[in-house]
């Protein structure tokens, strides 16, 4: 196991989440926490973030690859789930789904909503390469995405309520 004993940003971030100091988590969910994305392209708006659980030692995993096969099959199936809301809620066409770990080495999904309308070479590419998302404007959950905070919120709710019936 690789997981790293220093918390980084989304170790933080569950960490805020925790203390109730963070208004873009959306639900709690068995393998962790559904946020609002922190930036939102406009074209492809309604990006989000499932965060796992912290470790013993306040961090989380800095991969899949160092859960164990309930967590990690775990971890996926909520990320699906956090799909579906999206799908529902912004009507969009698919998710592009991605754990990359690469600038952030701790464990973060990214759903992002991919839609119709897009332009055709957008939608060749990944949405990190087809939008600026450092220029994108910054979630809102008390502003501009309350209705699609509550709405995803809501959603969710239910998708988890159903799948433990």
């Amino acid at each position: 196991m690789t997981t790293s004993t220093t918390p980084g940003p989304i170790s933080n971030r569950v960490q805020r989440i925790l203390d109730g100091n963070d208004p873009e988590l959306i639900a709690e969910m068995p393998s962790g926490y559904a946020i609002l994305g922190k930036y939102q392209p406009q074209a492809i708006n309604g990006c989000c973030m499932l965060l796992p659980r912290l470790d013993e030692s306040g961090v989380v995993a800095s991969s899949p690859n160092d859960l164990d096969e309930r967590s990690r099959s775990q971890f996926f199936a909520d990320l699906t789930l956090l799909g579906d809301a999206i799908l529902a809620v912004t009507g969009c066409e698919r998710i592009n789904y991605l754990v990359l770990c690469n600038q952030v080495p701790e464990l973060h999904g990214h759903c992002v909503p991919r839609f119709a309308d897009e332009g055709p070479e957008k939608r060749k590419q990944g949405p990190f390469e087809a939008y600026d998302f450092g220029n994108a404007r910054v979630a809102d959950a008390h502003g501009d995405d309350r209705r699609l905070h509550a709405e995803l919120r809501a959603e969710l709710v239910k998708l988890l309520s159903k799948r433990n019936m």
